[in-house]
């Protein structure tokens, strides 16, 4: 029997995301002969009226969508339907609205690429509603349980490590301590493998609490060695010592992490001597081409999807385990948070390697 299904990319953008949409666009068209509608904007494209969306078909899809960065049919990490945002500034239910624009659109099921906070989403919107609902993990942190790996994350790895490859020649030239800020929210996934990856000789992260003077008396131990140079990575989630966090604020007044490198940078100069320099990456670790891992990933999350929807298999994330792809409840995903974790190989690895890597 054809099928219609909708697909749909929430939260924040990353690489990979179109290389999903291609994935399960072909695999529907070609394999199954289904019809595959994009809907624009995250949940916004069923809630607003005229529905935003558009019919994919294969001619869009091209190997150019492999290499392209952030996502086609556009993503929001705002519009919560359950609580949507009005021109006037107030909020409204628009839960209703989305579950009707889901059968205006005469969809049999749903894809959503998301993070945990996007699954909850639409979990709770599957449920009230009845509806047909099978997700793929997407986060550059890398936080959701159940799953080795999620779209974007390694991309974001990638981008990160080039950066401490970057710093260090600058930072050797002029003897100098470069601090490099990483995403990650609550989890120090990335600034833990690119720290390793790239040489760092401080790694900070959420999981694991530091002191300065430690920090200090690493730079100042390598500087003993005759090392003219250091690099410290820190997790944008990372606490001042003091155990207040780095936030910044924006439109609205809604706090977001942002500015413990600064800081850090501040006290280390203050505290050992060395000129220190501080680089932010931010948004830059989501743009840009998907690496080939994310390709990879992406491609058979996507075909994936396509077969659960094809099994009638709902309620349920495509995740990767043991070097496959296998599938969980969308509940037992979202109720696990993967942070790092003390046991983690990579903590070890730095440990062994003369890293500093906060009081543990």
């Amino acid at each position: 029997m054809s099928k219609r299904i909708g697909v749909l990319t929430s939260g924040g953008d990353c690489a990979g995301l179109n290389a999903t949409i291609r994935a399960i666009t072909y695999h529907a068209k070609e394999t199954y002969g289904w019809t595959v509608i994009g809907i624009h904007k995250g949940t916004t494209g069923l809630i607003t009226r005229p529905h935003e969306y558009q019919e994919m078909t294969i001619e869009m899809c091209d190997n150019a969508m492999l290499r392209s960065g952030g996502t086609m049919i556009g993503s929001t990490n705002k519009d919560d339907p359950f609580c949507f945002p009005n021109s006037d500034g107030t909020k409204t239910d628009r839960s209703a609205d989305f579950i009707q624009g889901y059968h205006d659109l005469k969809l049999d099921a749903l894809i959503g690429i998301g993070g945990d906070g996007s699954m909850r989403i639409l979990r709770k919107l599957a449920t009230q509603g009845n509806l047909n609902l099978v997700t793929i993990p997407k986060t550059i942190d890398n936080d959701l349980g159940h799953t080795e790996i999620a779209i974007g994350y390694t991309t974001a790895l990638e981008v990160a490590t080039e950066a401490l490859d970057r710093l260090q020649p600058t930072a050797a030239s002029h003897q100098r301590v470069m601090v490099l800020e990483v995403m990650g929210r609550d989890a120090g996934h990335i600034a833990l493998g690119a720290g390793v990856a790239g040489g760092a000789d401080v790694i900070l992260i959420p999981e694991i609490p530091y002191k300065l003077d430690q920090i200090c008396k690493k730079i100042k131990s390598l500087a003993s060695m005759g090392r003219n140079f250091s690099l410290v990575i820190v997790a944008e989630s990372v606490k001042k010592e003091n155990g207040e966090a780095a936030t910044v604020s924006e439109d609205g007044g809604r706090p977001r992490y942002g500015g413990i490198g600064q800081y850090l940078g501040e006290k280390i100069q203050k505290l050992t001597g060395a000129e220190t320099r501080v680089t932010a990456l931010g948004h830059v670790q989501r743009g840009g081409q998907p690496c080939a891992w994310d390709r990879i990933v992406a491609s058979a999350f996507g075909v994936s999807a396509v077969d659960l929807i094809a099994a009638n298999k709902f309620d349920r994330m495509v995740a990767w385990q043991h070097r496959q792809v296998t599938n969980v409840p969308i509940a037992d995903a979202i109720e696990r948070y993967q942070a790092v974790e003390l046991n983690d190989i990579l903590v070890k690895t730095a440990k062994s390697m003369g890293i500093y890597l906060g009081e543990i």
